[in-house]
Order: C-alpha cells, then structure tokens, then sequence
C-alpha cells in the first residue's frame, strides 16, 4: 500500500469533525445512534464535498489549471462547496447545472445553494433537465481553453479515485474516535449519490483491516445500479492506493427503496426524517440526500432491520444550505 500522506493535499476542511451521539433519537427508535459531523467541514457551509476537494485541487494546482469546471443539479451542494475553493485559493469557477424536473420551484432558481455559487463569484451555466451536462462540459472545456485559460474539469460530486481519498481521511478519523470514546460499532449508515463518499470510506476502512459493514441509501437510483456504480469507483480507489482491488468483493451494500421518484424529489418520509432530526437533536438534515439516508436509518430501526441496541453510526453529510429552496415542502 502506498503511504497515504504521500498523496497531494490541500488542507481545507475543519477536523477532525465531531462524532457524537444522538441520545433522543436514540430512544426514540431503539437503536444507539451516533453522527459524524461532516456538514462541520468548514468550507463554505460544509459538507463532505470538502474532503474530497482538498484532493482535487491538489490535481488542479499540480495541473497548471486556472479554472475549476464542475456538473451538477441546480441545487447542487458540490458545486457550492467547488465554488467556495475556488474563491479560496483563487481559482475561476464554472458550474454546469441542470435543472431538476419534479422538484419544487417557489425558491429552487434563486435561494439556497444557488444563492451561495453567486455570492462566491461563479458563473453559472444553467442547463434544461433532457440536456447532456457531461457534453456540455467537454465544450466549455475547449471553449475555455480557446480562450487562454487552464481548466481542471472535476467529476460529478468529486466523485473519482482522487475525490475518494478525502474519505479515505474519513475512515481513520472514524476509526480514532471510536477508540478513543470505546464505542463498538455494529453499523455505518450514508447517503449515497455520486459514490465517492462511499468508495472512499470503505477503501479507507479496508486499508486499515476494520470490517464495519457500510450501507449507501442511494438517493437516485435502484439497489443494483448504485451498488454497481460503488464497486466500480471502490475498485478504481484501492488500485489508486496500491492495493489489491479484489479485496472490494462483499464489501458493497447499498438499498435503492427510498429515494422515491428520483434525484432530489422529496418523499414523504425525507420530510419526517429532516424534522424528527431537526426536533430532537437540533441537527439539520438536507432535502436531497441526509434526508432520504436518515429515512432509510429510520425505517430499518422500527422494522427492527437494525435490532435494538445495535451502536449505528450515521455519517452527515451536510447540504442544509438546500433547505431554504425547498421551503415550500416544509
């Protein structure tokens, strides 16, 4: 295995972010709860995104880029969080983002994220929902480097084989903090999207010889495709890390039963989640992906998947900035 200090950093985020325990919750459904705080990172709101950026822009830098071009929904928390480094270390900014059918529309075009990638100085390129984003992107790519710039085009929610490495990161803080407050945990619990988050933190928890099993609640796709698209960049992550990519087999779970009609379309039971957890324990959840994972968490605990007394650790990835565009559904 390669040392992982030897990989290219820039440091960004706050930590190690807290790990703590969500005792109302807790009783509530019978399960002893505890969140990573990674909507702490610091960078521009937070979020996990940030992990994943220190790596990135460390390509970026190493690359000669001048420019930062990133994809993603109109409400995207990655690309306020790329928006917010490159107003750090003085990068221009494009975002590609494409509008979402089927999410509410009162405050979606000017509140929330949106509101925060103008204030941080991007340009915003706004595309209809049947637009091709990737092709989209490959044009400014040249566009932009017809015009004399360098720009560094980062994937969709910074999720590659070097986007991954931020959660590698995670993994070991994860690992030092259960140790140091003696907690044993039977489960780890996310919202998986993009699968960076995801690979990275088994890639790191693989690296380190730990077998917490980890469950994605995909929040835009079924069960096999999401699961599918893990194993891919998990694979691509341990090579990137010089380890054996077979050591991925059985570690990939992933349940696509709550994400309802697609990408960023709130459920019914996203709006308990975001709620019972604003209620009981003052932490914010997202519309778009903590919601839909808290739901799932949620319903495994009072359909007793996760029996009781069962230590299950809830991984927050941030994204609370998305509320105030979907203030209509609350």
């Amino acid at each position: 295995m390669k040392d992982f200090n030897t990989f290219p950093r820039r440091v960004i985020s706050h930590g190690p972010t807290p790990l703590e325990s969500m005792p109302r919750l807790s009783q509530e459904l019978g399960c002893n709860l505890f969140v990573k705080r990674d909507d702490c990172t610091g960078l521009g709101g937070g979020g996990n995104k940030t992990r994943k950026l220190e790596y990135l822009l460390a390509a970026a830098s190493d690359a000669g880029a001048d420019t930062l071009v990133t994809i993603g929904g109109l409400q995207s928390n990655h690309a306020r969080q790329t928006a917010a480094a490159a107003a750090k270390f003085g990068f221009a900014c494009e975002l590609v983002l494409e509008d979402v059918e089927g999410t509410p529309k009162q405050d979606y075009y000017n509140n929330g994220n949106i509101l925060l990638d103008k204030l941080f100085g991007a340009n915003i390129h706004y595309l209809e929902d049947q637009q091709d984003c990737l092709e989209f992107a490959d044009q400014l790519m040249i566009s932009l480097a017809e015009a004399g710039k360098k720009p560094y085009l980062i994937p969709v929610g910074g999720s590659n084989e070097i986007g991954s490495l931020g959660y590698v990161r995670c993994a070991n803080e994860v690992l030092e903090q259960i140790r140091g407050q003696d907690i044993r945990l039977d489960q780890i619990v996310l919202a998986s999207g993009s699968a960076g988050t995801q690979a990275g933190l088994l890639a790191g928890l693989i690296a380190a010889g730990a077998d917490i099993p980890v469950l994605g609640i995909a929040v835009s796709r079924d069960t096999q495709a999401q699961q599918t698209l893990v194993q891919s960049l998990l694979e691509k992550t341990l090579e990137h890390m010089e380890l054996d990519p077979e050591l991925a087999k059985g570690r990939v779970v992933a349940d696509g039963s709550y994400y309802g009609q697609g990408y960023g379309i709130t459920t019914p039971e996203t709006i308990e989640a975001v709620t019972l957890c604003a209620q009981s324990e003052g932490i914010l959840l997202d519309p778009v992906y903590t919601g839909k994972g808290m739901a799932g968490l949620i319903d495994k605990c009072r359909k007793g998947i996760f029996s009781a007394g069962k230590n299950i650790l809830f991984l927050h990835t941030g994204g609370s900035q998305g509320l105030f565009a979907y203030r209509e559904v609350f």
